[in-house]
């Protein structure tokens, strides 16, 4: 900062972290201070109500931005809420959507969503809602909407069907094939959780003196006839075992989720192998329960195996089903929520608070900070609040941020970038040969595949950067703006967890780098790879269910019998054991409107104001060879989509893989907003 504007910039440190102003803040304030997550519950109107505070308390979490309400009549440490239809929260004026954004987030249909479902939606859920009663019923709703007159959820549906069902001249199956349910944990919409299987059976990490045995019930004979005439033990030496578990996520839940109404939820582990021909397949689903003598006696678990026709191939689909339920709600509430956008809110609050905007750092990260302060304040009103939807429609309901919190609990910053994040999963192994530091084990692994060029374009661009600002690191350790950022982002910002020793200590340029890199890939390209898919794969629910309804059927069951009398039948089991007509419709039009991009995106490379953000011709330059690196990125996307020995991806839906495509260009050269299915916006916007 040059000598003569110390003064001033001291005076707007004072406004920025509103030392002298404890709010309530007005439209017009500038205030970045922390606060906890305190704001979800309402405890004035009753107990259903009451939500844990997340965050300085037995509950961790990443701080957000202190909004200066007053607290609740009831409880004095939560903070009260405004209004339902009221949006316009608190956020800095200069976190503030812009006018055309704006336009648009109320112009997809959230405005429908709170004004016309939620004050609607507990009458209609006490007159007994409809159950759709085929899979053509469900398609009706993005060609006609639902039939019922007068419908209180019509003005949400829209006419669109999912890319998931789009290739076929008529709606497919496809998405019912074991190997596109396998494919979508490589190239679906939550791609981040499948695991190399390193010990058999697979073993749990849950504390044995309070869950007993939850040691997998999986045993060599139910695979060892689908290994391709290895052994199991081969199998696992030679990398061909992979693993979806969530067994651990949700068994310490599962008790208490399973006494919420409509719901009926089994924790799972899904084993698959790597075939020869660079696709996976599902081997084997456990379905767990807590023992019924208690849960210190371990899990009551049952374990199907694939099958095609007959009684056994409707289980095996169920059974998909219910590990998709599973997969679903750790997406949204953790691979999404808690691992994008919460994680980065804090990191933008300590930006404005310590780095002055002529700051290289500053100029650096603002572009992947903005819009974030706001889309999650709205989120804290209407989607993941009490009797939000997200508790509407995600099985851990009540329980969900509460989980969130448990995981936030392990979260580790060193961990969030792509290569980090693939060797902690088995996903790769480290290779210094390779550009990216690691070799992937399936080498047709979409996200991996695209995401692993994205970080090191991103990687490259922020190294070329910072050289010009800090050609050494007594250059860093010198500057005081910078550690005092870092000290807040761990201290504060992050304060839950600040006696990890995994936090950077910020001595290094190398380090300043790779926080950065860490920063910039959660804000934009991972954000992009577990968002703007949520229509193109979830919109058709069947696909990825939310909630689960009914245990497995079993021998003497009336839906056992129905399984039995022919494929009509067993659709009507499936479809009513999954997510409700009401919840699809409610959970169909919010993933609509997050997987839209607005008409006024900045992409990854971009920069609102292209030649003004700097005056500093070598950082222009680098973010020109930035921006090229990633238009070849693009060409060689398009090139592998249409290339068939990639089986994974397009897959038996035909769906090429375009979450990571850096830019919102179609195959014609169209570039658009809404749902396109591609494009890596700089932040955390949507």
């Amino acid at each position: 900062m040059p000598a003569p504007l110390v003064a001033y910039r001291q005076d707007e440190l004072k406004i920025l972290r509103g030392d002298d102003n404890p709010g309530p803040y007005k439209d017009h304030d500038r205030v970045y201070r922390y606060a906890y997550y305190n704001d979800l519950g309402a405890p004035d109107k009753g107990k259903d109500y009451e939500r844990p505070v997340l965050g300085g308390s037995e509950h961790p979490y990443p701080r957000r931005c202190r909004t200066g309400r007053p607290p609740t009549k009831t409880d004095p440490n939560s903070e009260s809420r405004l209004f339902l239809l009221n949006l316009n929260i608190y956020v800095p004026r200069d976190e503030r959507f812009g006018h055309l954004k704006m336009a648009d987030f109320l112009g997809y249909s959230l405005k429908a969503i709170v004004e016309a479902v939620l004050p609607t939606l507990n009458t209609y859920i006490d007159d007994t809602p409809l159950e759709f009663d085929s899979f053509e019923d469900i398609l009706g709703l993005y060609e006609t909407g639902p039939e019922a007159p007068n419908h209180p959820l019509m003005a949400a549906v829209r006419e669109k069907i999912p890319n998931v069902l789009k290739k076929a001249p008529e709606y497919n199956f496809g998405w019912r094939t074991d190997e596109e349910f396998a494919r979508e944990m490589l190239a679906g919409v939550n791609p981040v959780m499948i695991k190399r299987l390193t010990e058999f059976p697979p073993k749990s990490t849950l504390d044995p003196s309070v869950y007993g045995d939850q040691t997998s019930k999986i045993t060599e004979a139910h695979i060892q006839h689908n290994l391709e005439g290895l052994t199991v033990q081969n199998a696992l030496r030679n990398n061909r075992l992979f693993i979806l578990d969530h067994h651990d996520n949700f068994m310490p839940y599962l008790d208490r989720i399973n006494k919420l109404e409509g719901n009926f939820i089994y924790a799972s582990r899904t084993l698959l192998f790597f075939k020869d021909d660079g696709t996976l397949k599902p081997l084997a689903i456990e379905l767990s329960l807590p023992h019924p003598d208690g849960q210190q006696h371990g899990a009551d678990s049952k374990v199907y195996t694939p099958a095609q026709t007959g009684v056994q191939g409707h289980i095996w689909q169920l059974a998909k089903a219910y590990a998709c339920v599973n997969d679903s709600a750790w997406h949204q509430l953790v691979s999404h929520w808690l691992n994008t956008h919460a994680v980065i809110e804090p990191f933008a609050i300590a930006t404005n608070r310590h780095l002055s905007v002529v700051h290289p750092v500053h100029k650096l990260l603002s572009p992947h900070y903005r819009d974030t302060l706001n889309i999650n304040a709205l989120a804290r009103q209407t989607l993941i609040n009490a009797d939000g939807i997200f508790e509407k429609t995600v099985f851990p309901a009540k329980y969900a941020l509460e989980m969130s919190s448990d995981v936030y609990k392990s979260w580790n910053f060193m961990e969030q970038g792509l290569p980090a994040d693939l060797l902690k999963r088995g996903m790769a192994i480290p290779d210094e040969t390779s550009p990216y530091g690691v070799r992937l084990l399936i080498r047709d692994y979409p996200y991996a595949v695209d995401g692993l060029v994205i970080w090191w374009a991103i990687e490259r661009w922020v190294r070329e950067y910072l050289d010009i600002y800090y050609p050494n690191d007594g250059d860093l350790r010198r500057d005081v703006e910078l550690q005092a950022w870092w000290k807040e982002v761990r201290e504060e910002a992050h304060g839950d967890l600040k006696d990890r020793e995994w936090w950077p200590k910020m001595e290094t340029v190398q380090e300043l780098a790779k926080t950065c890199t860490t920063i910039i890939w959660v804000a934009s390209a991972l954000h992009a790879a577990v968002n703007f898919g949520q229509y193109p794969y979830a919109g058709y629910l069947p696909n990825r269910p939310t909630v689960s309804r009914r245990p497995m059927p079993e021998p003497g069951s009336k839906e056992y019998a129905m399984l039995e009398a022919g494929q009509k039948e067993a659709d009507l089991v499936y479809i009513h054991t999954i997510t409700s007509q009401w919840q699809t419709i409610l959970g169909i039009s919010l993933i609509e409107i997050l997987s839209k991009h607005a008409s006024d995106e900045v992409y990854l490379g971009q920069r609102d104001e292209p030649d003004r953000w700097t005056s500093d011709a070598r950082a222009l330059e680098a973010f020109k060879r930035f921006g090229s690196r990633l238009i070849e990125i693009e060409d060689r996307i398009t090139k592998m989509n249409g290339d068939s020995a990639f089986k994974n991806r397009t897959g038996p839906v035909d769906m090429p893989y375009t979450l990571l495509f850096p830019n919102t260009s179609d195959v014609d050269g169209k570039k658009g907003e809404g749902l396109t299915a591609m494009g890596i916006p700089n932040s955390i916007s949507i």
